[in-house]
């Protein structure tokens, strides 16, 4: 079952048997169990009823209203209204018909045809004979007079089409809605009543029916569907009993842990059901997908994906030849659990990358889904490779030479040089092909050697045969990675305009809050999967500080706080009683304090009942590139990150206070993000800007740096006398009076964590130069780790650093400090000598501790 299930596995012969199991489990939801599945109008993974409460019409398809209330809708967001105005002036409606068609008044075993709630028959009789009471008296017939004398019929069964749950209206046997249907096509069969079949039927209680052809009718009625109509039914009848117990678990295991999968529509549903009957098959894994209509294909697909797991054990997939990561409890985030291997045409590579693949589930599974599609596209080229050139398709792995290697090399940079398509790869399109690129050479080149190489430590490759000069002729290449840019001035005045906005906000059909997140992006530079699926309770104030809370899931910051702009707290209020009046229109409620904390702020408007999944990135990319080209412009959303960090840098931030806003990993990629030589000596200013860290920072609520210079005054107070005792020190002077007079220092001369060490404007060039050597061996780091390390240990002293820049600024003497280079004997009766502060109080006026 590579693509539907038609691989042999452990339940060929007992799927029955399997499903009949599951069903039968006490958890398993009873209301699954039935041959016709009755859903509930709200259920909370196939509910089916108009979203405005109250509302009993149906749905209108995928849609959240109905027909009338999503033309409604239409109309207010036409006049510039919001979903909360109309949520608020929105009315329930009735249905125009029964969702489920009573009992007749008269006759409690045949359904009701009219409004009067009379079946067909007795619908007939109460017109003619109000109409000759009329005639005959000149008054009215009292409906109840004339109910309380009605004469009763025997019920006619059920529908005789065999997928039909209704019950017959008429001694034909068929519903309402099948008997019009008949007579549309012709009537085959020629199955007709009796002209007086009434009469008939009050006299002895049955009608005989006349054909013309009975096989014929019969026939019709087992080929024909059921009536399609939005009533919250699925009927599984006349489907054989594995198909149908399939059909049964998949519809309760699709919803189960919540309702954040894919949106089965009932209808949908119904029309998978009536391709297996009409293919006659056993199970859904002998389907012919292709002769489906395309939402019982995608159906049909889907609960194959869950059948999967069922029918196939770890063991399995991997003879089938793919691999299911919920299988090791693993699932990424927007991908399906299936990852197909089919297209490795060698057995003993497509072995070799399932136990890697499960090896690292396992062990440590990836973040993401990306590094395994690395090894697997890789892994595919690399077979198509083989089976071409090498001896036996490179089938025996013994025979295979660093020569092998070296041409497979030579034949992706070939590729990826002149544009040529990949050897194994296809992507969807009118060519089916997929053109080779540099980037995509390079990662199927170093996906191949992370497989190969973890082979050879693993003894893998060994055991198969496996050459180690085949595996060690491919080194690592290195990626040529390019860098967005900010957003020039007058994209960013175009992207910032009321009108554009504007335009922006009338793309947003559904009223999810595509404006607000584009401020948002643009306010707080975050990245864009963490505006997206930011939670109701987001914002919140401290101290009348506006704060922004988010999830860094990249980094592993969580509940990370920041400052944000009064007018973009403002606009995020507002989205939250939008989206608190969605909770309110569908559970007839107000959202609990612990729903508060799970609900998101931009809900998605599908597959997402309990409303705690954001918009996906799909819904909004395309929706911001279709107003960024019809502004003529070329952006993308990502730039307002590297915008808001050049500006940072411009308006008085340095890499430290950058990379704790930005929340990233390390300085180095703080640099990246700013688009700033690292030589250029901006990087080492501290300009005069507010920063305070995010109540999720390792020092909450910390000041960075001040907005203000520092104050004469307050360089005079932190001004100590050199003309007591002292002694010089690596970049400043102790002044601990026993060390002065000749004594042992008793901190082992760690003067830079000493409280008696000062610093001069003396030093300042010094310290200069101290902080490119650190910066320099942090960009020289082997990791990110490492780089992050130094420039933590470094940061008390680049504090200080700072905290003397400003001392000496307000005393008049940062000019003579940056001028003065090196030590002279007449440079110690100088004023730039004898001025000296304390270097940890420095450190706390940096830091913004306004103790003296």
């Amino acid at each position: 079952m590579v693509s539907n299930g038609t691989a042999v596995s452990r339940t060929t012969t007992d799927r029955l048997e399997l499903m009949r199991a599951l069903i039968a489990s006490p958890t398993f939801d009873p209301l699954f169990r039935e041959d016709v599945i009755c859903i509930p109008g709200h259920h909370p993974g196939y509910g089916w009823l108009c979203g405005i409460g109250g509302c009993q019409r149906a749905a209108d398809g995928t849609r959240e209203f109905c027909q009338a209330h999503k033309a409604e809708w239409s109309q207010v967001k036409a006049s510039g209204g919001n979903i909360a105005e109309f949520l608020s002036v929105a009315q329930p409606l009735k249905p125009l018909s029964w969702h489920a068609a009573p009992a007749c008044l008269v006759c409690p075993g045949i359904p009701a045809f009219s409004g009067n709630q009379l079946c067909h028959l007795h619908e007939k009789q109460w017109y003619q004979r109000r109409k000759d009471h009329t005639k005959r008296t000149g008054q009215a017939l009292a409906f109840d007079s004339w109910l309380a004398q009605a004469r009763s019929y025997p019920g006619f069964g059920g529908c005789r089409v065999v997928s039909c749950p209704e019950l017959a209206g008429f001694p034909l046997g068929l519903c309402y809605r099948h008997q019009s249907h008949y007579q549309r096509e012709g009537r085959p069969g020629g199955a007709r009543m009796p002209t007086n079949w009434s009469r008939a039927l009050a006299k002895y209680g049955c009608v005989e029916i006349i054909y013309t052809d009975e096989s014929l009718f019969r026939q019709w009625c087992s080929e024909t569907g059921p009536p399609r109509r939005a009533n919250g039914r699925v009927s599984l009848l006349g489907l054989r009993p594995p198909a149908k117990a399939e059909i049964q678990w998949t519809m309760f295991h699709h919803v189960q842990g919540g309702s954040e999968r894919s949106s089965w529509p009932l209808s949908w549903i119904q029309r998978a059901a009536e391709c297996c009957r009409e293919q006659d098959v056993n199970s859904l894994v002998d389907l012919d997908l292709d002769a489906c209509v395309q939402h019982a294909r995608q159906i049909a697909q889907g609960m194959l994906r869950h059948l999967r797991l069922v029918y196939f054990t770890r063991e399995d997939t991997k003879e089938a030849g793919f691999i299911e990561t919920d299988h090791f409890g693993v699932r990424f985030p927007h991908t399906e659990s299936h990852i197909d291997l089919a297209g490795i045409s060698q057995r003993w590579l497509r072995d070799l990358l399932w136990d890697d693949l499960a090896a690292e589930f396992i062990a440590h599974p990836p973040r993401s889904r990306w590094p395994i599609d690395q090894r697997r596209r890789g892994v595919i080229e690399l077979s198509a490779f083989l089976l071409a050139r090498a001896p036996g398709g490179g089938s025996a792995p013994e025979a295979l030479t660093d020569a092998h290697m070296v041409d497979f090399i030579a034949d992706q940079r070939h590729r990826a040089k002149n544009g040529l398509p990949s050897l194994g790869l296809r992507k969807q399109g009118r060519n089916g092909t997929s053109a080779m690129s540099d980037g995509i050479a390079c990662d199927n080149l170093n996906g191949v050697r992370r497989l190969l190489r973890d082979a050879l430590e693993s003894g893998a490759s060994e055991r198969i045969g496996l050459g180690r000069e085949f595996i060690v002729a491919l080194p690592r290449n290195q990626k040529k990675v390019g860098r967005r840019k900010p957003f020039s001035d007058d994209v960013a005045r175009a992207l910032a305009s009321l009108a554009n906005l504007a335009a922006l906000e009338a793309l947003d059909s559904g009223d999810r809050g595509l404006r607000d997140i584009w401020e948002s992006l643009v306010v707080t530079g975050r990245r864009c999967g963490e505006v997206l699926n930011v939670r109701l309770e987001c914002i919140d104030r401290h101290g009348e500080i506006p704060m922004f809370w988010h999830d860094q899931t990249k980094v592993g910051n969580f509940d990370e706080g920041i400052r944000i702009s009064e007018r973009l707290f403002q606009r995020l209020l507002a989205r939250q009683a939008k989206t608190t009046d969605r909770f309110v229109q569908r559970n007839g409620r107000l959202p609990t304090d612990a729903e508060r904390l799970e609900l998101a702020l931009f809900p998605r408007a599908t597959c997402n009942r309990r409303g705690t999944k954001g918009v996906p990135y799909g819904w909004f990319s395309p929706l911001f590139s279709t107003w960024v080209k019809g502004l003529d412009l070329r952006a993308v959303a990502h730039q307002a990150r590297h915008t808001l960090a050049t500006n940072l840098l411009r308006a008085g931030a340095n890499l430290t206070h950058v990379k704790r806003y930005l929340g990233q990993i390390s300085e180095a990629m703080a640099e990246h993000y700013v688009h700033i030589a690292k030589t250029d000596p901006r990087l080492n200013a501290a300009l005069e800007a507010v920063w305070v860290a995010g109540p999720g920072a390792l020092e909450p609520g910390i000041l960075l740096s001040d907005t203000e210079p520092m104050s004469r005054e307050r360089a005079e107070a932190l001004l100590i006398d050199l003309s007591r005792m002292s002694t010089p020190a690596e970049g400043g002077f102790c002044t601990f009076q026993p060390v002065v007079n000749g004594d042992a220092c008793p901190w082992n001369l760690n003067c830079h964590n000493c409280d008696k060490f000062v610093m001069s404007g003396a030093d300042l060039v010094y310290w200069h130069r101290k902080r490119e050597q650190w910066r320099m061996l942090a960009e020289r780091a082997h990791d990110p780790a490492t780089a992050d390390f130094l420039h933590e240990v470094f940061e008390p002293i680049a504090r200080a650093i700072d905290g003397l820049e400003k001392a000496l600024a307000a005393v008049g003497l940062l000019e003579d400090a940056l001028a003065l280079d090196l030590r002279r004997p007449q440079d110690y009766f100088g004023r730039v000598w004898s001025t000296a502060f304390q270097a940890q109080k420095l450190a706390n006026h940096a830091a913004g501790d306004d103790a003296p």
